[in-house]
């Protein structure tokens, strides 16, 4: 489950990075919900990017889940998904 997570952090991230999602609130929401899944908390998850949307309880558990996945990731893989999200942000406030 470890890779599946990962995978789907580097696929949305990937998805931001080539425009795939064009609209300016699609990227960043998408941008504050992985930046949420790398260094922080589900709580904040639900607070802050799914703020506005009711979660229902299984998509609740799925994302507990990802979450844990992430968590569980080695500490040099999270670290350069981190540095990725970095550098993608940094690059949005250039344009």
């Amino acid at each position: 489950m470890k890779g599946s997570g990962a995978l789907l952090v580097v696929a949305l991230t990937l998805l931001c990075i080539c425009g795939l999602t064009t609209a300016e609130d699609d990227n960043e929401f998408f941008m504050e919900f992985l930046q949420t899944l790398l260094v922080g908390t589900t709580e904040e998850l639900y607070e802050g990017p799914l703020g506005k949307y009711n979660v229902n309880d299984m998509a609740k558990e799925a994302l507990g889940e990802l979450k844990s996945c992430i968590d569980g990731l080695q500490p040099v893989h999270k670290e350069q998904l981190v540095k990725l999200l970095v550098q993608v942000l940094d690059d949005k406030e250039d344009t």
